[in-house]
This record gives C-alpha cells, structure tokens and sequence, in this order.
C-alpha cells in the first residue's frame, strides 16, 4: 500500500519512544514535538490531546501558529531541534474518547455483502431464499432507510482501543473475526440536540478506525444484537495514527478508504458512498446523549469484510489500511495467550 504522509498544516497524536510515557504531540511535516516542549516556552497550554480538545477554540489557533513557524523554520533552535521524524515513535491513540459511538449499515454495498457471504447475517425466516436475492432486498432496504429514518448507531467499548501499530489480539473463543475500516470522527465542542446545520460545527478532526467484529457474536438468539460480545474485545479497535483537524479535511466526502490482508486489497471505496452523513449522525446521537469532546463516532464501513468473502482473521495476518490525507495503520494478528 503507497505511503500516506500527512499533507494537512498540522495533527495530533499520542505518542511514546523507548519505552517512554506516552505524551500528546503536534505533528508538522511527518515529525512531531510533545505538547509539554511546545508550551514549555510561556508554561501556559493544555498538555495532553484530550485538554487540547477541551479548549479546541481557543488552542487550534494557537497550535497553527505554531505550526506555521515550525514549518517556516521560525520557531526557536530549541524546538525545531525536539522534532522527532514519526517513524521512530510508537503511535498510541489520538485520545481515548469518553465514549465511543459506530454507525452501522452506513455504505452501500455493506449490508448487501454480509448477507450474501455470511448465512447468520441474513433477516430470520430467509434462510431459504437465494442470497443474492435477499441481498439485493438488504441494500435497498438500507437506502430507503437512509433517506427517511435516523442512523442505525451503536456504544463499543472504548477498552478496546489500541494504538495503529499495536498487535490485534484474536480472542480464542472467537471465530469469525471480521475487520471494518472507518473514518472516524472526533468531537472537538459539546453537543446536545444539535440540529444537522449547525453539527459540523462540533467536529474537531477525522482520524482512522477499524471496528474489528467477532461477526458469530454479534447475533444473538435470545435478545438480537449482542453489541458488547460483538464489537468490544480489547484491541478490536485500532485508531489513529493521528487527528487531523477539520479545517484541513475540504471534503469528508471524498477520503479514500483502503484496507488490504496480507497484501491483498479488501476494501477500496470512497466515503462519497456514506448513506447518512456526519451530520446527521450527530444530530441523532445529540438527541439521545451529550457528546463530548474527545468523542469519538466510528461512521461505517464500505463493502469488502471478510463476511462478504468469507474470510476472517486469524494468527499471522497483516492488515494495513489507509485512509487518504489520515496517515496508515499497520496490525498484526496474534492469537490471544
């Protein structure tokens, strides 16, 4: 998969190196300074993402000035020389969100591939009928439902959260372990019952998330959907690499989304194929909780799991993904001890 090196003014990560507790840092041109060394200068200045995120009005123009100067080779010899290349420092996730919100059956195409290639996936009572056929009825059911009701979301667990380079730990009573890349959403202002005009307004930046699935789990015979033995298992959400701010994503709607398995591509499709967008997940979400910043909204998958080809993970796979202008994510599979 070609490289991805951050082209926006500036990110935000949570990073680690040599073994160090990990810090939040501002990332410019593919190389990062720890928040506590860029404010070190006046000992004002929130240190760690999540405060950066907590004040995101006031510090997002302070962190892009700071960019700008560092990129103009303005900032003091001090700072230019605690730059650090990303390459040589751990990535951990962005923020660990208070809570931790997936909009399911968001793309098109999605539903329609986990019904023709996983039988347990398929309505009750359609057991029978040709896949294809119920397929097709699944994915335009999913259209309809996009333009007349609200987004079908969910709570994972944010204990599942690893960093984009962390192993992925395969549960050893799970076995149909399914990926899900995502672009992901993380809000910078409080929401509650925000109207879809104003939502975009709460959005601090876009980052990366695979919704790992233990795909037999997430149906249960006694009450439906068992979202918790589904999607919740640690490590079943790698994040990251970083958070690029709103301002420097023009379109949300037109990100490449790319995952490949030991080199072979599995999902390839454009966030342009989204069926309930960002703001209307917010809007929904704000009306039932209020969302925080930090938060953190997972907005579906394009077709391409595993269920679709019939594939599931197992010890030794490689997954790598992308998605454009994001940065990449590099997971080994291991089988848990």
């Amino acid at each position: 998969m070609a490289a991805n090196s951050l082209s926006a003014e500036f990110a935000l990560g949570t990073f680690s190196v040599a073994g160090s507790e990990p810090f939040g840092a501002l990332v410019v041109d593919d190389r990062a300074i720890a928040l506590d060394a860029l404010y070190s200068r006046d000992g004002r200045g929130p240190r760690a993402v999540l405060s950066v995120l907590e004040t995101w009005e006031t510090s997002f123009p302070q962190l892009r000035r700071a960019a700008e100067e560092i990129r103009n080779q303005r900032a003091s010899r001090r700072l230019l020389n605690l730059m650090s290349p990303i390459e040589v420092l751990t990535p951990h996730p962005p923020v660990v969100p208070r809570q931790f919100f997936c909009t399911g059956a968001n793309y098109r195409g999605h539903v329609a591939g986990l019904m023709r290639g996983d039988s347990s996936m398929r309505p009750p009572g359609s057991e029978k009928e040709d896949p294809e056929e119920v397929a097709r009825r699944g994915e335009a059911q999913a259209n309809e439902l996009a333009k007349s009701s609200h987004p079908f979301c969910f709570i994972k667990l944010p204990t599942a959260i690893v960093g984009a380079r962390d192993q992925i730990i395969l549960p050893k009573d799970v076995h149909k372990p399914d990926w899900e890349l995502e672009l992901a959403v993380v809000i910078g202002k409080p929401a509650r019952r925000v109207s879809a005009k104003d939502a975009m307004a709460h959005v601090a930046g876009y980052s990366i998330l695979n919704d790992l699935t233990a795909r037999e789990l997430v149906r249960s015979a006694r009450v439906g959907f068992d979202w918790l033995a589904g999607k919740s298992h640690p490590t079943f959400a790698p994040f990251g690499p970083y958070m690029v701010p709103a301002a420097f994503v023009p379109d949300p709607y037109d990100l490449k989304i790319q995952l490949s398995v030991n080199g072979k591509m599995m999902q390839d499709e454009s966030t342009s194929a989204m069926l309930i967008d960002i703001s209307r997940q917010i809007e929904w979400l704000s009306s039932i909780v209020t969302l925080m910043p930090g938060d953190v909204i997972s907005t579906g998958s394009p077709a391409g799991n595993g269920s679709m080809y019939g594939i599931f993970l197992k010890p030794g796979d490689i997954i790598d993904a992308m998605i454009s202008g994001l940065g990449t994510q590099h997971n080994v599979c291991v089988a848990e001890e």
